[in-house]
């Protein structure tokens, strides 16, 4: 029985030979991820009665959503999860100095193709950039998941997204991530699987392909992945000693529907308030003064992302009456970005360079929008209220907008500088 990605890992997970869409199966999870909503997650995990976690090194547990922590509250959620962690022996413990879970899970080696990947963030999706069923699960199942290692899961549809062309300059995978949302919308992709190819995404860097993973969720989409290659192995190899399991797609595989999208003429694409589906070209939003341009993130936070915005801002400086904010998605990006001499052109341009963690993104500290602000971010929301105040609107650009828009005050289109 010819099979897509997500019913070969399942059918692997599941202990089956084969399944298919719509079938409900028992999984046995290979990486169970939480970052502060653990403290949630503890909450369920006793109230059912359990007392020991099913297997403490398959548990992964990320300080990153409010670091360090903003009140007394979330000091106190931090305190509760390490005392729990170390009660549990559980060893792949991040605290307030590493990074953004989906950075910091790849960059320790516990993203893996082949195996299922479950986080209680909607944003798990990232990791099916490694070739793994990664994505997101709510707080009560999590505590099954501790409790038992079990998930249920129902076999999803697949849509395949089928990318030709080479991307003009200062345009890239944010922007066709963010084209098949405006195309397909936000519910385009509910409860489905969906695996991007072609030559152009064989040609992406791993940091490209985990933009396409992680904003996939805006569309709805259960699950989304590249298929393992070479330089997924290449990457996954030099941090884990695991033997890996990469899945591949039967050529002959039978998808709900095929997508074929040519970058080839693509403009740099934005999301407008409020929804991550009100995409639109470059040159059809209007001018649009911002008085924030936020680069970092899960979705881009990256070195090639911050390089690509130190390049723009080399020897130039942020518009008088916008602010720039930059957020490495790990503390290790941070330490290269800062050797290579990114940081140096950015804060001498004058961004601010905040420590790694989702801050603003939620709106949350950090860099929340006042009544009336605009924002033009490389984070994966804008709905209404996300970064801070109802009445402010967020944008949603790749990393070379955010830093063209910084320079001139408005969104701007990186190739007119």
């Amino acid at each position: 029985m010819s099979m897509t990605m997500a019913e070969k890992i399942i059918a692997r997970v599941a202990g089956k030979t084969a399944v298919a869409p719509g079938e409900i199966v028992d999984a046995d999870v290979d990486v169970a991820m939480s970052h502060e909503n653990a403290g949630m997650v503890l909450h369920h995990f006793k109230t059912i009665g359990a007392d020991r976690v099913w297997d403490p090194d398959k548990i992964v547990i990320v300080f990153d959503h409010r670091v360090p922590a903003e009140s007394e509250r979330t000091a106190t959620t931090h305190k509760t999860i390490r005392e729990f962690v170390r009660a549990q022996g559980i060893k792949s413990f991040y605290d307030v100095n590493v990074g953004i879970c989906h950075q910091v899970l790849p960059e320790h080696g516990h993203s893996r193709p082949g195996e299922l990947l479950v986080g209680t963030d909607s944003h798990t999706t990232t990791h099916g950039a490694f070739g793994c069923f990664g994505t997101g699960i709510g707080a009560t199942e999590m505590a099954c998941v501790w409790a038992t290692g079990r998930l249920w899961l129902r076999v999803p549809e697949t849509i395949r997204i089928e990318v030709s062309g080479e991307f003009a300059p200062f345009v890239g995978a944010k922007d066709l991530v963010l084209h098949v949302i405006g195309q397909l919308r936000a519910d385009g992709a509910d409860y489905k699987a969906v695996e991007y190819a072609g030559a152009t995404v064989e040609a992406m860097t791993v940091a490209s392909r985990m933009v396409l993973c992680n904003l996939s969720m805006e569309m709805g989409a259960k699950v989304a992945f590249v298929a393992p290659d070479d330089t997924t192995l290449d990457y996954v190899r030099q941090r884990t000693d695991k033997p890996l399991q990469p899945q591949l797609p039967d050529p002959d595989a039978s998808y709900l529907q095929v997508v074929g999208v040519d970058v080839g003429t693509m403009r740099p694409q934005i999301a407008c308030p409020h929804h991550v589906d009100n995409v639109k070209p470059i040159d059809k939003v209007g001018e649009i003064r911002v008085n924030q341009a936020l680069l970092g993130s899960c979705t881009n936070g990256r070195l090639e992302d911050l390089e690509v915005a130190a390049g723009i801002l080399r020897g130039r400086r942020v518009h008088p009456e916008t602010r720039m904010l930059v957020i490495p998605a790990s503390w290790a990006i941070y330490a290269e970005a800062l050797e290579r001499g990114y940081l140096a052109d950015l804060v001498q341009a004058g961004a601010v360079i905040v420590n790694s963690g989702c801050g603003p993104c939620l709106g949350v500290h950090q860099g929340v929008l006042a009544p009336g602000e605009r924002c033009v971010s490389s984070t994966n929301r804008n709905f209404q209220g996300r970064m801070g105040s109802p009445e402010a609107e967020v944008y949603l650009a790749s990393p070379a907008v955010v830093a063209a828009s910084a320079v001139t005050g408005r969104i701007t289109d990186p190739a007119t500088l």
